[in-house]
């Protein structure tokens, strides 16, 4: 059987903040522990939607990169790693593009959603509607048995598989891996503007780098309860940004349901609240803070532990790309 291979990323189109902590690094803190771990900054996945401005993905590779350093990720026991030096992937993209049509691309449920969140409509560039092939061919290229996503995206990894069943039926023989899925044990966070998607775009996000000084002042202007006027007024905590950030990182989760408790009952004010939330914070951040400065200090380190990473998943995904030829016929020139 098999040993597990996670596979999991990031596009690099800003500094990650904490609903990425919270979704997925410190999952992959842990994970490295027990699995072969790659971490792929997945920049030619990002031009899909960014293609009109490249800089704004290539100035952040290196940002990522600190990111992760600064989160926990370890490169003695993750492998981090950049997509568009990966040769093996679109070629494999390619292949897979003549398994799909281009009605099924359009039934994906989450390309679907997110076509319309940016309002694309006609102007909808190709690269992202075939970007379900795209990260097939990243799933397959390292053989990966288990991909951390949030249920969002469990279409596309429905998609993937469906592509390795398609593969393999052709070739009649088992070439490719299927995977499944790591779900996160915490939802999506919300905004600090209490909007459901917590985004860089959107500018409603808490960086794990911002300075002390500006968690504070992103906590005391979260959004709570708006018809929780006095203290004294009974409060709602669904849909309160405060509870569910408290809910994500304060590990006194007895204190918490004892707060969100008083807070419904009445008496327990929004500034004591995010009080509490804005010292979980300070706690948690403070040491990334040093940790990503530390790494941004020394910019050609994060380059070579980039490319050290890279060059290893070459070798791994250039295998498997010949392996893919060979099934399919592919190689008049041994």
């Amino acid at each position: 059987m098999q040993a597990p291979i996670i596979l999991t990323g990031d596009r690099p189109t800003g500094k990650l903040h904490i609903g990425h902590y919270v979704g997925s690094l410190r999952q992959r803190v842990e994970a490295q522990h027990h699995y072969r771990q790659f971490v792929m900054i997945a920049d030619l996945q990002a031009l899909t939607d960014n293609g009109h401005d490249p800089a704004r993905v290539s100035g952040n590779v290196l940002e990522v990169m600190a990111d992760y350093l600064a989160a926990g990720l370890d490169p003695a026991k993750t492998t981090f790693c950049l997509q568009s030096a990966l040769p093996a992937l679109p070629e494999l993209t390619s292949y897979y593009l003549n398994l799909v049509s281009v009605a099924r691309l359009e039934r994906n449920p989450t390309v679907k959603a997110e076509i319309q969140q940016k309002g694309f409509e006609r102007s909808l560039p190709a690269g992202f509607l075939v970007y379900p092939v795209s990260q097939a061919a990243d799933i397959t290229a390292f053989r990966a048995t288990h991909v951390p996503v949030g249920e969002d995206q469990l279409p596309m990894l429905e998609q993937a598989n469906e592509i390795v069943r398609r593969f393999n039926a052709l070739v009649g023989r088992e070439v490719l891996t299927e995977c499944q899925p790591i779900l996160s044990d915490t939802g999506r966070l919300p905004g600090i503007d209490g909007k459901a998607k917590m985004s860089k775009s959107l500018g409603n996000t808490i960086e794990l780098g911002m300075s002390e000084e500006a968690i504070r002042q992103a906590v005391f202007a979260m959004y709570t309860d708006p018809n929780h006027l006095r203290v004294s007024d009974p409060g709602q905590v669904e849909g309160n940004t405060v509870f569910a950030y408290l809910d994500a990182f304060h590990p006194d989760k007895a204190l918490v349901a004892e707060m969100k408790a008083h807070y419904r009952r009445g008496g327990l004010g929004d500034m004591r609240c995010k009080q509490l939330l804005n010292d979980c914070l300070q706690s948690l951040l403070a040491p990334m803070r040093a940790r990503r400065q530390q790494a941004l200090a020394d910019r050609g380190e994060l380059l070579r532990l980039l490319r050290q990473g890279t060059e290893q998943a070459r070798i791994i995904t250039a295998a498997v790309l010949a392996e893919v030829k060979d099934a399919m016929g592919l190689n008049c020139f041994p």
